[in-house]
């Protein structure tokens, strides 16, 4: 029996569908096995997921790096605006040398083998309520939704009032004025049009980035599986599962965006900012996320920041916008699964 926490909800989100696919996987692949998965934190949060598979009361967890943080403050240094901004820097977060820093860390601290990251949506933006959010003016004195303190770093520094709250309490919110705005997904933006019709992107990874990593719990990994149930599960995770994830969700987007996409600034919808417009958000930012994440984790984590910063630099060098295969999907080959 294999437990997997997710704060994220189920199908018809795209990683609920993933791990659908990875449990019907795993109970082809190893006979009388059973997955069982617990979205939008019906077990744990993932601060609480962590301890859990610590304890080895969890298998496998869905961690989102933002959300880890209260529990690791090194998780944090993944994060920031502007740094993976193409599709092949972003699919390749775990190919970098911090990400396996921090597998290493995890491993030793935690008692967690994380063997692997995912993302959601590539195109997490800005919505609004009466206006269009494009420069660092349209954002001054707005109250705005963040999901965290890495993101009331960034809105801090665009002159916006941040306001830290739960998905579920955003819809109410804007309908009644008590925030101007959010940051979220596509999939957000889906369920907030009607509050918040006016959603803007900053490129990709422009405003924030949603990237997970997918963590075992040690005491069941190591402990209580045989090598060829390791090795199975194993080839399920990272041949299987991880590409279905990375393309269902690029699938996501590219629907989501091909339905509502607009051209016009003053229309509803969204609109995806050009270089230039992008540029101007990134100048107003100005190293601002870096430099709280500095202040939240020691000097070994200040190391792992800079060298984040400078491999994201090189990872967007090495896979300009079009280069990737995964902007080559298929997409029609996951209709099916919406």
């Amino acid at each position: 029996k294999i437990r997997w926490a997710s704060d994220h909800t189920g199908p018809p989100h795209p990683a609920g569908i993933a791990e659908v696919y990875f449990a019907e996987q795993v109970e082809k692949r190893i006979p009388g096995s059973k997955v069982q998965i617990f979205w939008a934190k019906s077990l744990y949060t993932v601060p609480q997921g962590v301890k859990a598979l610590t304890q080895g009361n969890l298998e496998i967890l869905t961690g989102q790096f933002g959300k880890t943080s209260s529990i690791e403050p090194l998780a944090n240094v993944v994060l920031g605006a502007g740094k993976l901004t193409t599709v092949g820097a972003i699919d390749g977060i775990d190919s970098t040398q911090t990400f396996k820093d921090l597998a290493a860390h995890f491993d030793k601290v935690h008692d967690i083998t994380m063997i692997g990251a995912g993302h959601l949506s590539m195109y997490m933006g800005a919505g609004a309520v009466k206006s269009r959010l494009i420069s660092p003016a349209d954002f001054k004195g707005k109250k705005i939704r963040s999901m965290g303190p890495a993101e009331n770093a960034l809105l801090s520094a665009l002159g916006a009032n941040p306001q830290a709250m739960a998905f579920g309490d955003v819809p109410p919110a804007l309908q009644t004025g008590v925030i101007d705005g959010l940051l979220t997904s596509l999939g957000g933006f889906n369920s907030t049009k009607e509050q918040a019709p006016y959603f803007t992107v900053a490129g990709l990874n422009g405003i924030v980035g949603d990237y997970y990593w997918f963590g075992l719990s040690n005491r069941w990994w190591k402990n209580k599986l045989s090598q060829e149930q390791r090795d199975i599960l194993t080839d399920i995770i990272k041949n299987d599962f991880m590409p279905f994830q990375r393309a269902i969700n690029f699938c996501n987007d590219a629907r989501t965006l091909a339905k509502f996409v607009t051209t016009d600034k003053s229309a509803p919808g969204i609109y995806v900012l050009n270089e230039a417009e992008a540029a101007v958000i990134q100048k107003a930012e100005g190293g601002a996320t870096n430099r709280w994440i500095k202040t939240k984790v020691n000097d070994y984590g200040d190391k792992l920041v800079d060298q984040f910063t400078a491999e994201a630099a090189a990872l967007v060098k090495a896979n300009p916008p079009g280069s990737h295969a995964l902007e080559k999907t298929d997409c029609s080959k996951y209709e099916k699964y919406f």
